[in-house]
């Protein structure tokens, strides 16, 4: 039978403020999971959606940082028991096709979770016998989910559910476009745009790998403060001569720059903060349909790179549990990026400090 839970829903596409209403959350089937809730984070792709920004079935249930207890198992599911505290995945990897047979999960061409289905092709939830969609799957602001088991992954019992939440997202993706991605190596230069949760990520990352100097830019000082608190030697303004704000402290420009906000005129200013032989990271995800402007041939003749990255290349049954060691070993932070923690009810004003440029992330704790 199912069961019935609370969730912050988007009841339409055009829907800016989210309604808590009660869904119902089926049992779950083969090689799935039932998850109770401890804590959701936030995310500025949460707010994508609700700005109508990407287009995602409806109704939708939003929420995709997850962390939580084993309630119940399907048939056939392995490796989990009642009990275990896990985090979540939001991509969902079909573990058969080429690029998962190749370890390259992050790229798998059969997941279904961008649909916001299960592998199945069905919705774990609805409302009154119509179909509601968990966004990317998860749908970590309800109070319950059923999700496949290949998007869990145990935590240590002593990482508390909001600090493994924003692990399950912003932190693999951050810390992943560094490490991963960039491959950033011991004493090269970088400039962060953008210092919201994504960036003081990216910020702990860069840290973590010794890059020098780390320049953060952002156009709140509040968030610039943060930033320095994370790791960056050197904090700007963000604005229209950043290029030459980024070549007044490093000389030549940058070896790596990273955007974390998805805005097309600060991803088209990437290039131009590198020296030659330079990397730029596009790791904020802009609206559907925005192009971004490149000079390409500046960037062919002066031997710069321009990456794209998903999820930060995240082999979450490998990295999560890394990230969660260099937490508990006081290595990354995580628990200083949370500002605000609020309850289901307070969803609405927990976005609305996202758009006011609030410094930090808000977190749903259950």
């Amino acid at each position: 039978m199912p069961i019935t839970a609370r969730a912050a829903l988007q009841p339409d596409p055009g829907a800016r403020q989210l309604e808590i209403r009660t869904v119902d959350v089926a049992e779950p089937g083969p090689g799935q999971v039932r998850v109770r809730m401890g804590a959701s984070g936030v995310c500025g792709s949460d707010r994508h959606v609700l700005e109508g920004d990407w287009t995602m079935p409806s109704p939708t249930v939003l929420g995709h940082e997850g962390a939580g207890t084993v309630e119940a198992l399907g048939d056939g599911v392995t490796g989990f028991a009642e009990g275990d505290r896990v985090v979540m995945t939001w991509f969902q990897p079909c573990l058969a096709c080429a690029a998962c047979r190749e370890g390259r999960t992050w790229v798998c061409t059969a997941a279904s979770s961008e649909q916001c289905l299960l592998p199945d092709g069905t919705t774990p939830m609805s409302q009154d016998g119509a179909p509601v969609y968990p966004y990317l799957a998860v749908g970590s602001m309800s109070e319950y989910v059923v999700v496949p088991q290949q998007a869990l992954v145990k935590i240590p019992e002593d990482v508390p559910f909001d600090v493994a939440a924003l692990i399950g997202c912003s932190v693999a993706t951050g810390v992943g476009a560094v490490l991963n991605d960039a491959e950033v190596k011991a004493g090269r230069g970088a400039v962060v745009i953008g210092a919201g949760g994504v960036g003081l990520c990216i910020i702990m990352g860069l840290a973590l790998a010794g890059a020098s100097p780390i320049i953060a830019a952002d156009v709140n000082p509040e968030s610039l403060e943060l930033a320095r608190e994370f790791g960056a030697t050197h904090t700007v303004l963000s604005d229209a001569s950043l290029p030459e704000k980024v070549r007044e402290i490093t000389g030549e420009g940058a070896e790596y720059a990273f955007e974390a906000i998805g805005r097309p005129q600060t991803i088209a200013q990437m290039p131009a903060c590198l020296k030659r032989g330079g990397t730029a990271v596009i790791v904020g995800l802009p609206p559907q349909d925005a192009p971004v402007q490149i000079d390409a041939l500046a960037l062919a003749e002066e031997g710069k790179r321009l990456l794209g990255s998903n999820y930060g290349s995240t082999v979450p049954a490998r990295d999560f549990p890394l990230l969660a060691r260099l937490y508990l070993d006081g290595k990354l932070p995580v628990d200083r990026l949370i500002t605000n923690r609020v309850g289901l009810e307070g969803v609405n004003d927990a976005f609305e400090l996202m758009r006011q440029g609030a410094r930090g992330r808000s977190v749903l704790v259950y």
